[in-house]
């Protein structure tokens, strides 16, 4: 039987990630754009008419008309709206996080298996080079240290730094090491939102794996860095400059001294991440290819973002009963 060549896609959400899905959509030679929608109808029309695609006035239109729909909506909605799109027969990528409960993703997995739909969760930094790189060379992490910081913006401050940033580190090191989650130590502050805009975790794994994550919205400069301890070496990666460097005796240039340790440099120009997504979603949908980042992988992040999330909130129980913050 011959495969599909185009599949029917729709847009929810027309800020400032919607317009980059629409936009790429737009472009990608095998999605066809049917349309977006967007409770604000001005913004959506602004983003419509620049990815020359057209408007809904409510999801149920949209629904009707698509066989897939892309979610870029604020989290707290999340739920809702794939669940419909689920239950409505169309297949949802739907923007991290998966849901904003660890109920509400796991009845997202359930549909999506009842549905015999592709539940896709967008988990960006699993489509780009760098996690390519990074998995075929580090299979067995004994220490990882992830830093994620940025200037402050107003977008993603209806959740905590940990649903907004730091759960891009915590997917892609949970894809990293095969074992449960044992022990969390976090802490963390709001200081310009209503949620916490910095935090860190240190994760324990019972394979006796660690992480340190930091996440920051309040900073003065964006860093993304990554730096891995494994049995097959020591490699460090630039997520903003796009390098990574891997000391292994096996690859690359033969350090100096002779104590058989190489150098191995990796740099890349060109590796569109919202391109390969978008790539994988269709393949998914039309050809029935594994889904690379599936609900349950969603929901494995989002259960140790609220994890995170719960041990902040008592350390911070903690400092306030010692009587060292109001």
């Amino acid at each position: 039987m011959k495969k599909r060549q185009t599949l029917d896609v729709a847009i929810v959400g027309a800020g400032y990630f919607g317009r980059f899905h629409a936009l790429q959509a737009t472009r990608h030679e095998r999605e066809n754009l049917v349309g977006l929608y967007d409770p604000d109808h001005d913004r959506a029309l602004v983003v419509a008419r620049e990815a020359g695609t057209s408007v809904f006035r409510d999801y149920e239109s949209l629904l009707a008309h698509c066989e897939a729909v892309i979610i870029a909506s604020p989290a707290e909605t999340h739920y809702h709206l794939a669940r419909q799109a689920l239950e409505a027969g169309c297949h949802v990528l739907v923007e991290k996080p998966l849901s904003s409960t660890g109920c509400e993703g796991e009845a997202l997995v359930r549909c999506a298996e009842e549905t015999g739909r592709v539940l896709q969760v967008g988990h960006l930094l699993r489509y780009s080079a760098e996690h390519h790189a990074i998995s075929t060379r580090i299979r067995h992490p004994l220490y990882i240290e992830a830093t994620r910081i940025a200037p402050y913006k107003e977008r993603g401050t209806d959740v905590s730094v940990v649903l907004d940033l730091m759960i891009h580190d915590l997917d892609f090191i949970l894809s990293l090491v095969d074992s449960p989650i044992l022990h969390i130590d976090a802490m963390g502050a709001a200081v310009s939102s209503a949620h916490e805009d910095i935090a860190n975790a240190r994760v324990r794994f019972e394979n006796g794996c660690v992480a340190s994550i930091t996440a920051s919205r309040i900073s003065l400069k964006t860093e993304r860095k990554m730096r891995l301890f494994a049995q097959e070496g020591y490699l460090s990666a630039d997520f903003m400059s796009r390098k990574l460097v891997f000391i292994n005796r096996y690859e690359g240039m033969p350090l100096p001294g002779g104590n058989g340790f190489r150098r191995q440099s990796v740099h890349w120009q060109d590796h569109d991440n919202l391109a390969a997504e978008h790539d994988a979603f269709v393949a998914s949908c039309l050809d029935g290819a594994a889904v690379t980042v599936d609900g349950k992988a969603g929901l494995r992040a989002l259960d140790a973002a609220l994890r995170v999330g719960k041990e902040i909130r008592a350390a911070q129980d903690m400092v306030r009963r010692s009587g060292l913050i109001d």
